[in-house]
């Protein structure tokens, strides 16, 4: 029920908005009320529904028929069978109707009788995601493997793609024709090579798929002093870099949506896209500076003569600047699954915004 206090708010509300000329219907549905509740609270006519008489329904079981009910689920022969088996054997079976499935279940509920059954475990809550807050190049990546298509239906090619969370670079990809722990492996192990990074601290981030989590890959990982992290069971936006990067490639210009001719056509493509995305994508997240720049630290002189050429066009023109310029400040934080409450984000999203 709705408070005195809320109500008296509602009304207020209505009305200042009634002031400065909006109508009466308009005003109660930006609350979610009808112009009849509007005028009942605005009299300050009280809530009588708690205190109102609601009779039983006339087509309602009677406490007898209740009764029956229970005795008919706690026959052992139905024990262990849910109302959906229970009602159609009793007509098969006795040739009789009790009640409905949905009675069944009501009245279990009722008597605190509808419990999970089975060897199954109940549904869990998932729990927060992992989260990652990132300073600098190569202390986080996220992965996935996707696939391409080929020209013969139910063919497929697997791409492993790795991306640097802070940059947003792609580290490496790499196009096989079949998804596994050994590939897995092997392009974890060239991209570490490839980036100068063995034994450094490194997170790497990536689904609950099994060439993600294999025991061969483990064994990668730790020889490689790389901290494995994974998303949560059954959710699909804790790698959201990763699938987000997967949608940039495919929603290319000249992604053969039709397949590709074979592996190596496959391959020459994402060599082309990797390059793109790179050293041409100027990349939203990033200040809209090449992931290659961001990766290399030299975004902080890209951005820096943006700002200057901002605040030379503001020199000249100041009446079409009606606050400061553009924030071309290189952002010093990125994050992986941020929880959007904790003090530390928003400190940073503080000082990404100053």
């Amino acid at each position: 029920m709705i408070s005195t206090s809320d109500r008296q708010q509602a009304v207020q509300l209505i009305d200042e908005a009634r002031t400065e000329g909006a109508r009466l219907h308009t005003a109660c549905a930006e609350l979610g009320i009808g112009a009849n509740t509007y005028r009942r609270w605005g009299r300050g006519d009280e809530d009588r529904r708690p205190e109102a008489e609601r009779p039983v329904p006339r087509h309602a079981l009677s406490p007898e028929e209740r009764q029956q009910v229970l005795e008919i689920c706690h026959r052992p022969e139905f024990a262990s069978l849910p109302p959906g088996q229970i009602v159609p054997r009793l007509l098969d079976e006795e040739g009789r109707y009790v009640a409905s499935e949905s009675s069944f279940y009501r009245i279990l509920r009722d008597h605190g009788e509808q419990h999970h059954r089975g060897r199954a475990r109940s549904p869990r809550p998932k729990g927060d995601p992992q989260r990652h807050r990132v300073t600098q190049p190569n202390a986080c990546w996220t992965w996935d493997v996707t696939y391409l298509p080929s020209l013969v239906r139910g063919q497929f090619y697997y791409l492993y793609m790795i991306v640097d969370v802070f940059s947003r670079k792609i580290i490496t990809a790499e196009v096989f024709e079949q998804e596994s722990m050994a590939n897995s492996s092997t392009v974890i192990q060239r991209a570490v090579l490839r980036e100068g990074c063995v034994n450094q601290p490194l997170v790497l981030h990536a689904d609950n798929g099994a060439a993600m989590k294999g025991s061969t890959l483990q064994a990668t990982l730790q020889r490689l002093n790389i901290t494995p992290s994974y998303s949560r069971p059954q959710v699909s936006n804790d790698n959201a870099i990763s699938e987000s990067l997967f949608r940039t490639c495919k929603y290319r210009p000249d992604y053969p949506v039709d397949g590709y001719a074979d592996l190596s056509a496959a391959q020459r493509w994402v060599v082309g896209f990797v390059q793109w995305y790179n050293h041409e994508h100027r990349h939203s997240a990033i200040r809209f500076v090449t992931p290659a720049e961001r990766h290399k630290g030299q975004d902080v002189a890209v951005l820096a003569k943006r700002d200057a050429i901002y605040a030379e066009a503001k020199r000249k023109h100041p009446g079409r600047w009606s606050g400061s310029t553009r924030n071309w400040t290189p952002r010093k934080t990125a994050w992986l699954n941020p929880d959007l409450d904790d003090p530390v984000y928003q400190l940073d999203q503080q000082l990404e915004a100053a």
